[in-house]
């Protein structure tokens, strides 16, 4: 007689305070002092925050100026992504563990489908502490698990079990964990959309499911019915082991504002290695290279504009100095929108690596590029970020007046 649960059993893992445990973790003298990744500059934007900083209302995305303000004590670190990369792979490999239908959805959280490892570990409760104790072996690092039969289920129990928790809700007692929380816990509910819900009475899950769908709909367009079939737990959405990132990108905000000049084409040039690396590391390649800037000039307290620019390729590359040129060229379209205060590289257009095609590169020079590459990559992976970069390139000449 073969098992057949009565629904899927889908596990959410999120790493507690992710980067922030890694720099405890590997500088001993951090732990349990409130640690503040990023946010390190006048302009820094906090990445995460430690559970001691987070008691003093430090949180991600919050200004570092702010977050001075709210933890004058808190100890500000730089960001070490290629390490937080290293220790993900790491927790996917055991996530793998339990079974191969597992989606990330960024270096520190993923979907997991258990439904077809109940037989082998005995119960999903059990999978789940299991899980919990090989990341911790393996990482010294904690994690949340939220257990449920959907994706949103699952990571609303990941998320209210936190930290260290484990919180399994079965298909039976969905609504009845649902309805009590408030209505931003619902998928799709940010805070315009929660105001706007708050504003008509809906305060928490269970208003927005006793309300008519109708009346939801004629309110809120047709998200409305979306929305109350959330507050019944209703979401079919599957977990997709084959999702790959969509994008990668790296990103500085300056102490001053910056004009054209080498900080901000070596900036450029840092970046598009940065992101290289990355590519490489995943087994990816990316077509689209786009240039995102923040302009100096204010247009509200806290607001300013964003400028990007994008170009397609015709080959999906991971190498470093033909996406800083792409770049660089887009930089040389775009610098006289004015001062900027950030500058980012992204590349998008994901797919996995195969043979790099010839018409952009002769054989040698892609033979020669990857040789490179591999030495950089090792270079880097021993010695660190910094060990080695590649030069900027130089801007354009100008035009000789007549």
């Amino acid at each position: 007689m073969t098992f057949v649960p009565a629904s899927p059993t889908i596990l959410h893992a999120d790493m507690d305070a992710f980067y922030a445990a890694v720099e405890q973790h590997d500088h001993p003298e951090l732990r349990g002092k409130p640690v503040i990744v990023g946010g390190t500059s006048n302009r820094g934007v906090v990445l995460t925050a430690s559970y001691e900083a987070r008691v003093y209302g430090v949180h991600s995305a919050m200004p570092g100026v702010q977050a001075r303000q709210l933890c004058p004590h808190g100890i500000f670190v730089r960001g070490r992504m290629r390490r937080y990369s290293e220790v993900a792979a790491q927790i996917r490999e055991v996530f793998r563990e339990f079974t191969p239908l597992v989606e990330p959805l960024s270096l520190d959280e993923a979907f997991l489908d258990i439904t077809g490892s109940l037989r082998l570990f005995g119960s999903a409760v059990e999978i789940g502490r299991q899980l919990r104790e090989r990341v911790r072996r393996v990482t010294g690092l904690n994690v949340s698990v939220g257990i449920g039969p959907t994706k949103m289920i699952a990571k609303i129990a990941s998320t209210t079990c936190k930290p260290d928790g484990l919180l399994l809700v079965p298909a039976d007692g969905v609504e009845q964990f649902l309805h009590p929380l408030p209505v931003n816990h619902l998928w799709g509910v940010g805070p315009t959309m929660e105001a706007q819900l708050r504003r008509r009475g809906f305060t928490t899950i269970g208003s927005v499911a006793d309300a008519d769908p109708a009346r939801l709909e004629r309110q809120l367009g047709p998200f409305g019915r979306v929305l109350w079939a959330l507050a019944h737990g209703r979401d079919a959405r599957l977990v997709n082991p084959g999702r790959r990132r969509k994008s990668y990108g790296e990103e500085q905000t300056f102490e001053r504002d910056q004009r054209d000049g080498e900080m901000i084409r070596r900036c450029i040039a840092e970046h598009a290695e940065t992101v290289a690396r990355r590519l490489r590391a995943d087994g990816c390649r990316g077509r689209t290279v786009m240039l995102k800037l923040k302009l100096a000039r204010r247009i509200a307290p806290g607001k300013y504009p964003i400028v990007t620019r994008r170009c397609t390729l015709p080959t999906a590359i991971d190498d470093g100095k033909a996406i800083a040129s792409a770049a660089l060229s887009l930089w040389d379209g775009a610098r006289g929108a004015g001062l900027v205060r950030l500058i980012g590289v992204a590349v998008s257009g994901i797919e996995p690596a195969m043979p790099m095609q010839l018409p952009l590169f002769t054989a040698a020079e892609v033979r020669r590029r990857a040789a490179l590459n591999e030495a950089m990559d090792q270079l880097v992976a021993r010695f660190g970020e910094q060990a080695l970069v590649r030069g900027p390139l130089a801007p354009p000449p100008r035009p000789r007046p007549r």
